[in-house]
């Protein structure tokens, strides 16, 4: 039995380069090699213990039957509410769908409202799943790249080049992930102007990494007059409350596009799980600074990882102004040979500081740019310093 056996639909998916890493990372660290892992997009705090005990007393009152396919009621109203709080939008229950983390919310917008053909503007770099799922749904990804020296965000001009008759949607992220980048109020206004001369253009803002934000300010371009009916906002409690496991995800969006997504989630893995619901009703109905710890010290490693970056001979990059990744263009080191080693892409440079920094990152090629490497601050600054000695040392050559 081999591949040929398998549908052409699994044998031409890409595996998440992200996962794929840290599994290499993973395998390394059991054969007993001392590897630091900035390779996963994962908090390393523990969930907020007023969170756990949610969660303790969910179990004990017996929430364990069938929740319903899109969520508990008290919980949508709890997002709504977030929605309403946090950015500005005006959404009700109806509106809401609730799913096992936001990679299923994402795979299920695509699914109902793309078909083959479709194209849907990427803004690169972009999260590493976005293409894939896309591409499963029958659509066409559109790249648009971006550089460091803009701060790895698309212009109103770029997306208005890029769009054509098949255009049917945009998806992005801000923060972004793997840039970093956050668009200011005013980013986000200019690209609707363009938008809103394509009236069947619908856009899917990845917010999940809102919280995690040093600019002082958040805009989400659903509440940019003219968008909110042309836009599914996606969330989840993941990274702002370090609830990765939990699994919960959720969308904003018109009626008609919650209810699609609520029958296609009906066949495929019903409900999110009952316990992390009810816990996660609580973490919404907190007042965001309960997590700012968690922000403060995000920030605070964001500023010695931009220090460390200044060391490091032929690293360019961009001043990150949320989410816990740093993202340098690495081109310097193409065509060079280091430790016996030919250095021709991104590829080749993470594979490198793998074997011979024992540091794990993740090549830009996955996400959409591949000039550049991803490389998480989720972790501690002991971590983090002697990761940044490694790999200085390692690119010393």
């Amino acid at each position: 039995m081999s591949a040929q056996h398998l549908s052409d639909r699994i044998n031409n998916l890409s595996v998440s380069q992200t996962l794929a890493m840290a599994a290499k990372a993973r395998e390394l660290t059991a054969l007993g090699k001392d590897i630091i892992s900035l390779s996963l997009g994962e908090p390393d705090f523990n969930t907020p213990d007023f969170i756990k005990e949610a969660a303790k007393n969910a179990i004990d009152e017996n929430w364990s039957t069938y929740p319903p396919v899109d969520g508990y009621l008290e919980l949508k109203q709890a997002i709504v509410k977030k929605f309403n709080r946090d950015n500005g939008l005006s959404y009700q229950p109806a509106n809401i769908v609730v799913s096992t983390g936001a990679k299923q919310s994402l795979y299920n917008i695509a699914q109902v409202m793309l078909n083959e053909g479709d194209e849907v503007i990427l803004p690169a770099p972009y999260w590493v799943s976005y293409f894939e799922i896309i591409k499963m749904a029958g659509g066409i990804p559109v790249e648009v790249p971006t550089s460091v020296e803009y701060d790895f965000k698309i212009t109103a001009e770029q997306l208005k080049q890029a769009i054509t008759p098949k255009t049917k949607m945009m998806w992005f992220s801000s923060p972004c992930n793997p840039s970093g980048s956050v668009y200011s109020k005013e980013e986000l206004t200019a690209l609707v102007d363009v938008l809103k001369q394509h009236e069947n253009i619908y856009v899917v803002s990845d917010e999940i990494y809102e919280h995690i934000n040093f600019t002082g300010g958040y805009c989400s371009i659903g509440s940019v007059p003219g968008m909110f009916e042309r836009t599914i906002t996606v969330n989840g409690v993941a990274k702002a409350f370090a609830m990765t496991g939990w699994r919960i995800g959720y969308i904003g969006a018109p009626e008609f596009i919650a209810k699609a997504c609520t029958k296609l989630q009906g066949q495929v893995t019903s409900g999110a799980n009952s316990i992390a619901q009810r816990a996660t009703i609580t973490a919404l109905e907190a007042d965001p600074s309960e997590i700012g710890y968690m922000v403060k010290a995000f920030h605070s490693r964001r500023d010695l990882v931009m220090q460390l970056v200044s060391d490091i001979p032929g690293l360019k990059v961009n001043q990150p102004e949320g989410a816990f990744y740093v993202f340098p263009d690495v081109s310097y080191y193409f065509g060079k040979t280091l430790k016996g080693v030919l250095i021709n892409n991104a590829d080749d440079l993470a594979l490198f500081l793998l074997e011979h920094a024992n540091v794990a990152t993740v090549t830009g090629a996955a996400f959409g740019n591949p000039n550049c490497l991803r490389l998480s601050y989720a972790t501690s600054e002991e971590m983090i310093t002697k990761a940044f000695k490694r790999i200085k040392e390692a690119l010393a050559e």
